[in-house]
């Protein structure tokens, strides 16, 4: 039985593609240079949203698991963050942690609740514990309610660097975007991912050959929503704001929409797929409610052409790997 485990960690190849490494290295330079041409807020919010859509994708794209919930993590790291930013005193860097722990140990509780089932059960599971989540935020008294909480302090990096500054907050906000990005990307080229894709596409194959199928999958699941409440705690520090918004279900509908758009089951698709989204938001926000009808025309219009998302086309185009 141990014998046969290899058989599916065997593809793993430990250099990185060509392809990936030029992809990586134009985002990069586009990222350091876009400052000076782009809002700094507009990049640091799609920042933010990338490594969300890319936690997410974590889950989805790689082990196949569909998660309706999962602006619980993203939310509720917020919230901690900025609590811990306000009321504790907290520097920047602990109160993100802070909202991250807190993230990943909502994953853990919801994780090993939610993968015992599988399918419509398994998304329906997750949408249910964030809406219980939901209306707790709604009447618990450090939450603020409708208001949040407001005047988050940014404070200062490490106690040297002022993050009121906008090009110290970009550039700190870049820095954990990359750091969650290449962690991530660390996983699924790992023997760890690799059992991970056998899951996907085949469980019953992985469980033949002695893996804890169940064990993967929670784990997966942890690291999805750590990331994602990641995200969450440096968006509430950018922003100085953490609100009910955060933690509605239209945001884990959001970060589907993303991911969807972009590329599922690719590592650059979730961010191009936020930056798409957020852009959306922002320059057709003079359409008011017809925003919403916009991105749906859209999201039909890439799932009837494309249908492995923008990413996924130009990849299996070209025949590389993005």
């Amino acid at each position: 039985m141990a014998a046969a485990a290899p058989s599916i960690t065997a593809p793993v190849q430990g250099g990185r593609s060509k392809s990936e490494l030029i992809a990586f290295a134009i985002m990069v330079a586009f990222f350091v240079i876009a400052p000076n041409f782009i809002y700094p807020i507009f990049l640091m919010k799609a920042l933010c949203f990338a490594l969300f859509a890319c936690a997410f994708n974590l889950l989805i794209g790689y082990v196949g698991l569909l998660s309706f919930g999962h602006a619980l993590y993203f939310g509720w790291a917020s919230y901690v963050s900025a609590y811990a930013a306000k009321s504790w005193g907290l520097p920047p860097e602990l109160a993100i942690l802070a909202g991250a722990a807190t993230a990943g140990g909502l994953g853990i509780i919801a994780g090993a609740l939610a993968i015992r089932r599988q399918g419509i059960y398994f998304a329906m599971i997750t949408l249910a514990l964030a809406q219980m989540m939901y209306f707790f935020a709604v009447q618990a008294p450090f939450t603020g309610g409708e208001d949040g909480i407001q005047a988050v302090p940014r404070g200062k990096l490490f106690g040297l660097i002022n993050l009121a500054d906008q090009t110290n907050m970009y550039f700190f906000v870049l820095s954990v975007f990359l750091l969650g990005f290449l962690l991530i990307y660390r996983i699924i080229n790992s023997p760890f991912g690799e059992v991970l894709k056998a899951i996907r596409e085949n469980e019953a194959r992985a469980i033949s050959l002695g893996y804890k199928t169940e064990r993967y999958k929670l784990v997966a699941f942890v690291l999805s929503a750590t990331l994602a409440g990641l995200a969450g705690a440096t968006k509430a520090i950018v922003f100085q704001l953490a609100s009910l918004t955060d933690v509605h279900w239209t945001m884990s509908g959001e970060v589907v929409l993303m991911t969807l758009l972009g590329g599922l089951g690719t590592i650059f698709g979730p961010v191009l797929g936020a930056f798409s989204i957020i852009a959306m938001q922002n320059y057709f926000a003079g359409f008011g409610q017809w925003v919403t009808v916009i991105q749906g025309v859209i999201f039909v219009f890439c799932v009837l052409l494309f249908r492995r998302g923008i990413i996924g086309e130009i990849a299996n185009a070209l025949k590389i790997r993005l």
